[in-house]
């Protein structure tokens, strides 16, 4: 479990906090999109607390796995995130944050966390340009 939800109760509206399916760590998925081209930027995790604050202080908030606390978004990196909308899927098992990017969106200082390995662009994937457009599954059922 976060560090929040063996401390105390979340703040987090309790109509928002029953509708969430979160994984077996409290966490949710957070996909950060900018906001005005549909870029797809990063992905996050989020527990109660996190969402709680990226929707009250509009700026991002994230759980990090690794050092086990909170995460603004920008606070060390200067990389801005502000937030323009939160919506959960159909499921409520993820949240989509549309926001305004400042700077790089991934640790590594590129724009966004998803351009430096494609595995397969206009059909054909990157490892031998084979046209993959006929929906086929590679190693699927294998």
């Amino acid at each position: 479990m976060t560090s929040s939800s063996s401390r105390r109760p979340s703040p987090l509206a309790p109509e928002i906090a029953a509708r969430l399916k979160r994984s077996a760590d409290g966490l949710l998925p957070a996909i950060a999109q900018q906001y005005d081209t549909g870029e797809v930027l990063m992905l996050g995790w989020m527990d109660d607390e996190a969402l709680h604050r990226t929707l009250t202080t509009g700026r991002c908030t994230y759980w990090s796995r690794s050092r086990r606390e909170y995460w603004v978004k920008g606070d060390t990196s200067g990389h801005f995130q502000w937030v323009k909308s939160v919506a959960l899927d159909c499921d409520a098992d993820t949240v989509l944050v549309k926001v305004d990017q400042v700077g790089a969106a991934c640790h590594t200082g590129a724009r966004t966390c998803f351009d430096a390995d494609v595995l397969l662009k206009d059909g054909k994937d990157g490892k031998d340009g084979t046209d993959s457009s006929d929906g086929a599954v590679r190693g699927a059922g294998q």
